[in-house]
């Protein structure tokens, strides 16, 4: 028996949502696992890592992941700006922030969410909690200089996380945000697939995810696309922030 923590959109900030799920991941760069296996403490205390909100409202965040390259970021902020999307969240690698500050600015300036991605692009699961919390100070520092705001979210390297990195996380204080809705572009399956994978099963309050990497070489193709077909179907987009924006915790136990 697990315990997934459920929140519904009404009074607080800030705070957590339905239980802990990793993509415990192989590889270097986006090669990822379809294995998911779930994490809740049990007792339900701790630190968790926000999956998505039960929200009442149809309201989905968009966030993007980028560590490496720099042709796909423009590529996708001229369709956010074509397509009127005004929210989203960008997942930045520090050490891609670093050799790319015109870029990380671009993000800036378009109005969008900077969350922290790490400072080296790896799996915090096989660090020591020394490694982990000097990897994310690190990242905190970096971006925090360059963009002129503290980031407040973090999503680890890779979306690898356990108890250890959620309480190491929870300590510099941030929340660790997972995804429900997975586009898998960095596998280039096809623009299709992506489509169908970010349109179909989609609940208010999803976390979807996309890369800006130069690895995901069909998302411009298919993102206005996946971002048609949800509007047509009556979501808006939002960043982290604006979906955790107003959210009471209700603790279900789930079979």
């Amino acid at each position: 028996m697990n315990f997934i923590w459920v929140w519904r959109a009404k009074t607080l900030k800030r705070y957590m949502i339905i239980g802990i799920a990793a993509f415990f991941t192989a590889g270097i760069l986006f090669v990822e696992s379809p294995f998911l296996p779930v994490f809740s403490p049990d007792d339900g205390d701790g630190p968790v890592a926000i999956h998505r909100v039960e929200a009442e409202r149809p309201e989905l965040a968009l966030t993007f992941d980028i560590s490496w390259g720099e042709q796909q970021l423009d590529p996708i902020l001229e369709i956010l700006e074509e397509k009127k999307v005004e929210q989203a969240t960008f997942f930045v690698s520090a050490a891609w922030a670093e050799r790319h500050p015109d870029l990380l600015q671009n993000i800036v300036d378009a109005g969008f969410e900077i969350g922290s991605h790490g400072y080296r692009h790896e799996h915090y699961t096989s660090w020591e909690e020394d490694q982990i919390k000097k990897d994310i100070q690190q990242a905190h520092n970096i971006l925090s200089e360059l963009t002129e705001k503290s980031p407040q979210y973090l999503r680890p390297p890779n979306g690898s996380f356990d108890k250890r990195v959620l309480e190491v996380a929870d300590s510099l204080n941030y929340d660790v945000i997972h995804w429900s809705i997975h586009s898998h572009d960095w596998e280039n399956p096809g623009v299709d697939a992506i489509v169908e994978n970010t349109t179909t099963n989609i609940s208010n309050g999803d976390i979807l995810l996309f890369h800006a990497s130069d690895s995901a070489k069909q998302t411009p193709e298919a993102l206005p696309l996946a971002l048609d077909k949800l509007e047509k179907d009556g979501y808006s987009f939002v960043s982290i922030s604006q979906l955790m924006t107003g959210v009471e915790m209700d603790a279900e136990e789930i079979d």
